[in-house]
């Protein structure tokens, strides 16, 4: 491999980009980002808990607030989640195989 410089856009998997996001409670907590997906025109993030003991990734939508600032939210639809976490895992079946 050779020597590159990491910026925006860099897909090596030598670093990786850290979130904090705030609870319904107000608390702050790091995410790891493991992957964005796209899907029928809408972007997902699959996250990764820093603190926490769990390799249960979770999956948020991106979205924009009445400002037009963009916001990761829950998924609310059952299906579209299912979709997204079908998705994730067939990808990463790909990239161990």
């Amino acid at each position: 491999m050779t020597d590159h410089e990491h910026g925006d856009g860099c897909e090596c998997g030598e670093h990786e980009e850290i979130i904090t996001l705030i609870d319904e409670n107000g608390d702050e907590k790091d995410f790891t980002v493991i992957d964005i997906l796209e899907m029928e025109g809408s972007e997902y993030a699959i996250l990764l808990p820093v603190e926490e003991e769990s390799d249960e990734a979770i999956i948020l939508k991106f979205a924009e607030d009445e400002e037009g600032n963009e916001i990761l939210v829950d998924i609310e639809d059952d299906e579209e989640w299912e979709k997204v976490a079908d998705a994730w895992e067939e990808m990463m079946a790909q990239e161990e195989s």
